[in-house]
């Protein structure tokens, strides 16, 4: 294996994990806010909505997890590649690559939950429409 092919990895990582900062900090907002509204005026849907926030923050945490350490085990595997590890390179990389998909995965169940999260929105929507 050439140094490239775990180079290729790295912006890829990068942006992906600047993504899931992303969605963390959009999200904490939107709990603090819920909060507060929560606060003032007790409300299912609202108490729905942070419920639903809290399983998010949860899978994303463990979305940059498995992605810090994509990061980390596709830079072991260009150490070893100096080191000339020949023997662990392919199994470093690999595993760095199955870490990339579990985060990936876990995006994609965060997906679902964002999704049902804007359903319940408007579910309250179509139950009490403005006037």
């Amino acid at each position: 294996m050439e140094l490239t092919t775990p180079a290729l990895l790295f912006p890829a990582i990068s942006l992906l994990m600047l993504a899931y900062t992303n969605r963390f900090l959009t999200l904490a907002q939107l709990v603090r806010e819920l909060h507060a509204r929560y606060k003032q005026e007790t409300n299912q849907l609202i108490a729905g909505q942070i419920e639903n926030l809290r399983r998010r923050l949860v899978i994303i945490k463990y979305m940059q997890l498995f992605g810090a350490l994509s990061f980390l085990f596709c830079v072991v595997a260009m150490f070893l590649i100096f080191a000339g590890k020949e023997n662990l390179i392919n199994v470093v990389f690999g595993s760095s690559l199955i870490l990339l998909l579990i985060s990936l995965a876990l995006l994609i169940v965060e997906l679902y939950i964002s999704i049902d999260a804007i359903n319940l929105q408007l579910k309250d929507f179509e139950e009490d429409p403005p006037k």
